[in-house]
């Protein structure tokens, strides 16, 4: 008898993921969240740095004295098709982690059927040169965009009084998942001579091989009065000078963001291949100061 309902249960969760499978549910995920190497940190920051400021994340949840959950509709920026929420679905610790997880809340793909989380330290925490760190495990997948990056602490998005590109953007890994899961991309965003936006043109750093979601890596950006520069897990693969009178903004305060964004003009579109709900595990972020 005890076998008999053994063989039901099993025939019933089978129809039932068919079901699921025909209503266009996510497939599972092949990455290990968090990844075997999360307690495996061996990250210096180099001589003569000197840390000022820190999340380890290592509390019951996230630290309000540092971040800020930020709340926008779906399409509020680049035609994204999540909402930003302050739910703890969407941003939360987990095994010594901040997780931002991007939720498939609905059967079809599209605007406003997605939820996930984009959290900054506007107004709490932001600095002027130095080294910016975060150890992280990136999502995968058809239509995802992750990113951790950086905006001028006077941006009107934030309460301050000056637009984008005016303020400038400082992003210090994004990936698209629509692309190439084993690429991250670094960039800056200003306004030119003539008030226009422009960039330094996005530039690609491959793993040799896998995916970012594979593993923990550490995205640094290393900031000083001439210039910019990335690295991944301590190889420098991207400088820009930032000297020029029409990158001024490359001179004041910044604040850090981490987000996942879903879908619209620039990741691309999720499908049935996309394996929802995508999570980013960040182990830390931490912020360097040079010593004298």
């Amino acid at each position: 008898m005890r076998i008999q309902k053994l063989y039901a249960g099993i025939l019933v969760t089978t129809m039932l993921a068919a079901l699921q499978g025909e209503a266009g549910a996510s497939p599972a995920s092949d990455v290990q969240y968090p990844a075997a190497n999360l307690h495996q940190d061996t990250y210096s920051p180099g001589p003569n740095w000197t840390l000022a400021w820190s999340d380890e994340f290592d509390g019951e949840a996230i630290d309000e004295a540092n971040w800020n959950r930020q709340v926008e509709k779906a399409g509020r920026f680049n035609g994204e098709w999540q909402r930003y929420t302050d739910s703890t679905a969407n941003a939360y610790l987990d095994d010594g982690c901040l997780v931002i997880r991007a939720i498939h809340e609905s059967d079809r793909h599209g605007m406003d059927q997605y939820t996930s989380a984009r959290l900054n330290t506007a107004n709490k925490q932001a600095w002027t040169y130095g080294k910016i760190a975060a150890r992280i495990q990136l999502p995968h997948g058809k239509g995802v965009w992750p990113a951790f990056w950086m905006l001028g602490a006077n941006i009107d998005e934030n309460g301050g009084d000056t637009p984008w590109p005016q303020a400038g953007e400082i992003d210090i890994l994004e990936m698209y998942g629509s692309r190439d899961d084993g690429v991250v991309e670094a960039n800056i965003h200003y306004a030119d001579r003539n008030g226009w936006h422009a960039s330094m043109g996005a530039v690609a750093y491959p793993l040799d091989e896998g995916r970012f979601a594979d593993n923990f890596h550490v995205f640094e950006l290393e900031w000083n009065a001439e210039r910019l520069a990335w690295f991944v897990d301590g190889e420098q693969f991207a400088s820009t000078e930032i000297t020029a009178d029409h990158l001024s903004e490359f001179h004041r305060d910044f604040f850090i963001l981490l987000n996942i964004a879903v879908g619209g003009r620039a990741a691309g579109s999720p499908d049935s291949t996309t394996a929802f709900p995508l999570q980013m595990y960040v182990d830390w972020v931490r912020v360097y100061q040079k010593s004298p």
